[in-house]
């Protein structure tokens, strides 16, 4: 009997060990992809293959799987620090694990352009690449097909999308889409019932195109006798259900800062032109709060659940004490996870204590357990386009802005959300010269477009 249950048990053992191996082979492939998603993936393998081994006392793979997490943490942009340090206490001379890559020669390979974003702006269609476009990369032609009657305008361009194959919509005109044609040419097509009469322009980054539609042999679109009518940008994305959260409010202020400003008042300015941009754009957005009141962490994802939400954004200001205050500033975005970082922690535990009540420590830490796997992965990449958003608008017109980096964390604000969620820290309202720009409305509407700016690319991407 004894020797039936250690035969199973080495057979289990031996499985296992196959299994990590396996996972482990799938990481390192994950990793050297290209693809953010893939990178995701490796990132989530090694997490993984790292709790095992602490499990299992394997201190081989704890090895292996700490070097993935740290340079999969890197590409990702997301603290690994504590990570990193466990690392480097295992000694240099530990034995190389057998499925590291070998090193090849390094191949001279083209960049490629990518498509960065496509859109309407005043009536012209506006695809803007992540590179300088050369007239070359661009080819024009025309098709009639004589047995559906339709006549087709097509665009060759040498890129590739970010994106799946997308429509386009335009009164007056039948069909626009947009799709990757083979690996090196993306290719745009305009069809119609009737003639079109299509211009187009290169612009530095962008390509520009015209869609004159004929109508008694009169330019409709530039006739300036037709009544003026705005059109709102159309993109696939444009139906998405945004909720933004501002931190706080009411009988809670949130941090109390530098020459006592207070959170929740810069919050809900923040979210307020974010929410305003945002529909200028054609978005449903809905807020939390929209004035001074006090709202329940879990109330907000509960209403973020019922409005059906693509995502949720949380704003929030940090804060430290007077000792560090002068020392302590930049921006930062959290996603939802049972992280191990002590700077995650700290952070939570100013957002949480307002509202502490609901579940305790144990119950909470049992549902982070059991997080969506698939929206944490999401909401990782919602961060990361948030933070690189309002970075860049910033710094076009501020110096000294901090990235102080895409970090995961417990904040109970975000459990519940059926939707990839994220908490955005707008910067340090202690910190005295950050305190002064977070109060200021240019500075606010400035960061309020990086962020919108940031959930573009968000849905560009995903």
């Amino acid at each position: 009997m004894i020797r039936s249950f250690l035969l199973l048990l080495f057979i289990i053992t031996s499985l296992s060990a196959l299994a990590d191996k396996e996972l482990l082979k799938r990481a390192d492939k994950f990793i050297n992809s290209t693809s953010k998603s893939n990178q995701f993936r490796a990132y989530n393998d090694y997490k993984n293959l790292y709790l095992r081994s602490l499990m299992n006392n394997d201190k081989k793979m704890r090895y292996d799987s700490l070097k993935g997490i740290v340079k999969s943490g890197k590409k990702l942009h997301i603290d690994v620090s504590q990570y990193s340090k466990e690392l480097q206490k295992f000694s240099k001379t530990k034995t190389k694990h057998t499925t590291t890559p070998k090193k090849n020669k390094k191949l001279k390979v083209k960049s490629s352009h990518k498509l960065k974003s496509i859109r309407w702006k005043n009536s012209k269609l506006v695809l803007t690449f992540d590179k300088k476009l050369k007239t070359s990369q661009i080819n024009y032609f025309t098709i009639y097909d004589s047995k559906t009657k339709i006549y087709k305008y097509v665009f060759d361009i040498h890129a590739s999308m970010l994106t799946r194959s997308q429509s386009l919509r335009k009164d007056g005109v039948k069909k626009i889409t947009i799709a990757q044609h083979n690996p090196s040419t993306l290719r745009l097509v305009i069809e119609n019932r009737s003639k079109l009469k299509i211009r187009f322009k290169k612009s530095t980054k962008s390509l520009i195109i015209s869609i004159i539609i004929n109508k008694k042999n009169k330019k409709i679109s530039s006739s300036k006798h037709t009544v003026s009518k705005k059109i709102s940008p159309a993109r696939l994305d444009r139906d998405k259900v945004i909720v933004i959260d501002p931190g706080h409010g009411g009988k809670d202020p949130g941090a109390v800062g530098y020459k006592k400003y207070r959170e929740k008042v810069v919050v809900l300015q923040i979210a307020t032109k974010l929410k305003n941009i945002l529909k200028s754009r054609g978005y449903k957005v809905y807020m939390t709060r929209y004035k001074d009141n006090f709202v329940r962490l879990s109330n907000r994802t509960k209403y973020a659940n019922r409005k059906k939400a693509d995502i949720f954004i949380s704003i929030h200001a940090n804060a430290v004490d007077k000792k560090n205050a002068k020392s302590v500033y930049g921006l930062e975005c959290y996603f939802l996870s049972k992280s191990r970082s002590s700077r995650a922690k700290r952070v939570a535990a100013k957002e949480n204590s307002a509202d502490m009540s609901e579940m305790d420590f144990y119950g909470k830490s049992a549902f982070l357990n059991t997080l969506n796997s698939h929206n944490i992965i999401a909401a990782n990449k919602l961060a990361i386009d948030l933070q690189r958003g309002a970075l860049g608008e910033l710094k076009k017109k501020y110096k000294d802005i901090k990235d102080a980096g895409v970090r995961e964390g417990p904040f109970w604000v975000l459990v519940g959300a059926q939707m990839p969620a994220v908490l955005v820290e707008v910067g340090f309202i202690s910190h005295p010269k950050e305190a002064k720009r977070l109060v200021n409305r240019t500075y606010q509407k400035t960061m309020a477009l990086g962020l919108a700016n940031g959930v573009e690319r968000y849905f560009l991407n995903n």
